[in-house]
């Protein structure tokens, strides 16, 4: 990657189209999924799951038809890197879930487009058309044995649909609620059979990695977290937006990029990520590091700690599904606890206590949405107590 700090769609751009589909069709699908393996790309929906391991497992399961879905239910505050994508490169995530098709046995997949998208579908149909009209989708594609072919589904605005369960609850028409797992969706998914659920980058690196070699793909970012990855960029800085960078890149090094060097926090991966105080900002953002699906928030100076997490703490009480105690009721008290901090209320011991249900809450919650909720709260805490402590009681004012 020759220019890997720079805004927009910078690699992304150079695959050529269809290119990794043809290299993939004169592959087995083995050779498919070690090709995947050996680039080492992770997940890039925030999870970080090896996409080798998970098409591998759907490719061995048990169970017909087999499904491809895209999760393109954008939802985390401040991420829109997938709307940008959509926009500009859609026949690349298509050609992607085609790959991804090949390589388990699937024949149908699905597109599940976030609510607030509506304004993309007749663009996302059209290069559906256009795919079928060239036979890159539909029956025996480009003359190979592999038939398959994508629907849209739209969601309906819901967070927690953005967990891979959930979203398959969505798409069965039942409420978004996450599922006890295990079973997998690699081995009971969409309508209980084998499902790989991948999100809209994931399937562009996948096109792109058949096209340009695992040995291209890995050679970006660092040893654990390969690859580049898109940040979408918004707050307090000169140049918000859409960039790509490899893994590895400092926060720092983001900044002088962006325009946000005074800033004086950053909350890597939304409000379900962390607090990054200015005294931290030579850590890595990738896996090993400081993990993210693409969001990056700056705080300038001028900005109140505790208001930052009473917004996220009532963004996680307006959305949690209500499915199990700890994100139901845990999140409405550490928003409880917030007011009280407004209000100079709330002593150092029960702070800790609020601390000591924040990680509770990240151990025993069903899904990703209670285990990650806490996380903003507890780093701002973490980093910032003095500031969120130094509200005066009520009867000194």
């Amino acid at each position: 990657m020759t220019s890997s700090i720079m805004p927009g769609l910078v690699t992304f751009k150079t695959i050529v189209p269809n290119e990794g589909l043809q290299a993939a069709l004169a592959r087995s699908r083995s050779d498919v999924i070690h090709e995947i393996s050996a680039s080492k790309l992770k997940g890039r929906g925030g999870a970080g799951f090896p996409t080798g391991v998970k098409w591998n497992l759907a490719a061995a399961a048990c169970g017909e038809p087999k499904y491809i879905v895209c999760n393109a239910d954008e939802g985390e505050p401040g991420t829109f890197k997938d709307r940008v994508i959509l926009s500009e490169i859609a026949d690349i995530v298509f050609e992607g879930m085609t790959i991804a098709a090949y390589a388990i046995g699937a024949t149908k997949g699905i597109l599940y487009l976030r609510g607030e998208y509506t304004y993309l579908r007749a663009s996302l149909e059209d290069v559906l058309r256009k795919r079928r009209e060239a036979n890159l989708l539909g029956d025996k594609i480009l003359g190979s044995d592999l038939s398959f072919d994508i629907d849209i589904h739209m969601g309906a605005g819901a967070y927690v649909c953005g967990e891979e369960t959930a979203l398959i609850e969505s798409l069965e028409g039942h409420r978004g609620e996450p599922r006890n797992r295990p079973p997998f969706p690699v081995d009971t998914g969409f309508q209980g059979k084998p499902t790989v659920v991948n999100n809209v980058e994931t399937f562009v690196c996948a096109a792109a990695i058949l096209g340009k070699g695992a040995a291209w793909f890995s050679a970006i970012g660092t040893e654990k977290s390969s690859g580049p990855k898109l940040f979408s960029v918004s707050g307090d800085c000169d140049r918000p937006g859409v960039y790509e960078f490899p893994l590895g890149v400092t926060i720092e090094q983001l900044l002088d990029v962006v325009g946000g060097n005074n800033a004086k926090a950053v909350q890597v991966g939304g409000a379900s990520g962390q607090c990054i105080p200015a005294g931290q900002f030579d850590r890595a953002i990738c896996f090993e590091d400081v993990s993210t699906g693409g969001s990056v928030i700056v705080f300038g100076p001028q900005r109140d700690m505790l208001h930052i997490a009473k917004n996220f703490m009532e963004f996680f009480v307006e959305e949690s599904c209500g499915q199990c105690t700890p994100c139901r009721e845990g999140n409405a008290k550490l928003l409880e606890g917030i007011e009280r901090l407004e209000k100079g209320q709330c002593s150092m011991a029960y702070l800790n206590e609020l601390c000591r249900l924040g990680e509770v809450m990240q151990l025993s919650s069903k899904c990703g949405l209670g285990q990650s909720s806490p996380n903003a709260f507890l780093s701002i805490v973490k980093h910032f107590r003095e500031e969120l402590m130094g509200r005066p009681h009520p009867a000194t004012r």
